[in-house]
C-alpha cells in the first residue's frame, strides 16, 4: 500500500480542509498536473509555437505511447486524445457502418454520455435495446437474453455512475468477441481505479473523459479504437488533422488518417493533455491495484455505517467500486438540505434521482480518501437525524 498520509500533504491540498467524497462528479487535480499545465499555460503564453514544436509534439507521442501501455492497446495509433466521453463515443456512433438489420445493447440505466449517441441512431432506423439492471447495472446473464445474431455492438460502464456496480468486463468482452459484437466500455468512473487491459477484455473501443477517476482536468481526455476496427470506420466529424495528408491544408482529402488519428478535431487541449499524462504517471506509481483494493475497503466501510444507521445503501456488495450510493427516504428538498448540512461540516457529497425521480446521495473515493474521513462523515450523518 502507498503512503496516504505523504499523498494527501504533497499532491492533495483538498484533504487539509475537506471530506471529500464527489470524485464522481469531479476530482481533484494532483498538485503535479496543476503545477504541470501551469507550466503549459505560460509556456503558450511565452512563444506557442515553438512550445508546440519543441514540446507539444513530443508530448503527443509520449501521450499516446504511456496510455497504450496504461490500457494494454496494441498500437500506441489506436490512441487520441479527446475532450470529453461524449465527444469521442458521438464520433464513433457516427463512424460505424451500421446496416439496416442491426441493433445495439446497453443497461438501461447507463449514464446519458454512453446512451444519448446510440439513442440517435434510432432515428437512422437502428434498433436499441435496453437491458434490465441488475443490482445496479449490466450483468452477463441478462445480456444474454437481450441479444441476437444481429446484435451489432453492445456498450457498457466499466463502473456504474448512479449505483456503483462493477461490470464483469472480462465475462462480457468474451461473450462479446465469440459472438462477434462490438464491445464499447465507458470507463470515466474507473480508469484511474481498475486495471483495464483492453486486449484479454476484448474492448473494440474504450472512452473517458479526464476529469472523474483519472485525476485530469476537464475538456481533455482519450479514445481508444482497436486497429482493426478502425480501419474499417469512415467518421463523419472530420477534424482538419483527422485525414491523411492534413498537413497539404488545401487539398481538400479525406482519407482518414491512420489509426484512432482520424478522430481528432482540430487542435488539442496541450495544456491538459500534460496535466493528464502527470496524473496518469501518478495513478501508475501508487498502483492501480493498490488504488482499487483501498477504494473497495472504503465503499465496504462506507455500507457498513449507512447500513448501521438504518439507510439502504443499493450499491452491490459482490461487485463495487469506488461508488457508495443509498436513499435518503426523504423528499427532494430534504435531501438536497442533507447535502447542504454535510456541505457546511465540509463534507462533499452529491444527490442524484432515480428514474422515477426518487432522491439518493452518492458518496465516490479516490486514492487520497480515508476511513476516518467516513467515520466524521457517519458522525455528521447521526448529528442530523
Amino acid at each position: 500500500m502507498y503512503d496516504i498520509t505523504l499523498l494527501r500533504e504533497t499532491e492533495f491540498p483538498i484533504t487539509q480542509e475537506y471530506c471529500y467524497f464527489n470524485n464522481a462528479s469531479i476530482a481533484p487535480l494532483p498538485q503535479r498536473s496543476q503545477k504541470k499545465m501551469a507550466w503549459a499555460l505560460q509556456e503558450l503564453s511565452r512563444q506557442p509555437i515553438l512550445f508546440w514544436q519543441q514540446q507539444g509534439m513530443g508530448m503527443a507521442a509520449a501521450f499516446q505511447e504511456e496510455l497504450a501501455a496504461y490500457i494494454n492497446a496494441a498500437d500506441p495509433q489506436e490512441i487520441v486524445a479527446t475532450t470529453t466521453t461524449s465527444a469521442a463515443l458521438n464520433a464513433v456512433a457516427q463512424a460505424i457502418p451500421w446496416q439496416d438489420e442491426d441493433n445495439i445493447a446497453f443497461c438501461e440505466i447507463e449514464f446519458p454520455a454512453n446512451a444519448y449517441p446510440w439513442l440517435s441512431l434510432e432515428r437512422d432506423g437502428i434498433e436499441v435495446r435496453r437491458v434490465k439492471a441488475v443490482d445496479g447495472g449490466l450483468t452477463l446473464a441478462a445480456l444474454e437474453k437481450a441479444v441476437d445474431v444481429d446484435t451489432r455492438l453492445v456498450a457498457a460502464s466499466a463502473v456504474q455512475f448512479f449505483s456503483g456496480h462493477r461490470t464483469d468486463l472480462q465475462a462480457i468482452g468474451q461473450f462479446c468477441h465469440k459472438r462477434d459484437i462490438l464491445f464499447v466500455v465507458d470507463a470515466i468512473q474507473s480508469i484511474g481505479h481498475i486495471p483495464v487491459d483492453v486486449q484479454a477484455m476484448h474492448i473494440d473501443v474504450l472512452a473517458t473523459g479526464g476529469q472523474k477517476s483519472i485525476l485530469a482536468a476537464p475538456g481533455s481526455g482519450f479514445l481508444y479504437v482497436r486497429g482493426e476496427l478502425a480501419a474499417e470506420m469512415r467518421p463523419r466529424l472530420i477534424g482538419a488533422n483527422a485525414t491523411r495528408d492534413f498537413l497539404h491544408w488545401l487539398a481538400y482529402d479525406l482519407t482518414p488518417a491512420e489509426g484512432a488519428n482520424r478522430f481528432q478535431m482540430g487542435t488539442p487541449n496541450l495544456a491538459g493533455m500534460f496535466g493528464l499524462l502527470e496524473s496518469v504517471r501518478l495513478l501508475r506509481e501508487l498502483g492501480l491495484e493498490q488504488i482499487d483494493q483501498h477504494t473497495r475497503g472504503l465503499t465496504a466501510v462506507a455500507t457498513t455505517l449507512l447500513t448501521d444507521l438504518g439507510y439502504d445503501v443499493i450499491t452491490p456488495r459482490h461487485a463495487s467500486g469506488p461508488i457508495t450510493t443509498f436513499k435518503t427516504g426523504l423528499s427532494q428538498a430534504d435531501s438536497d438540505a442533507l447535502v447542504n448540512y454535510l456541505a457546511e461540516r465540509h463534507i462533499s457529497v452529491v444527490k442524484h434521482l432515480d428514474a422515477a425521480g426518487e432522491p439518493y446521495i452518492r458518496l465516490s473515493f479516490h486514492c487520497f480518501n480515508t476511513a476516518d474521513e467516513l467515520t466524521q462523515f457517519a458522525d455528521a450523518l447521526r448529528g442530523w437525524l
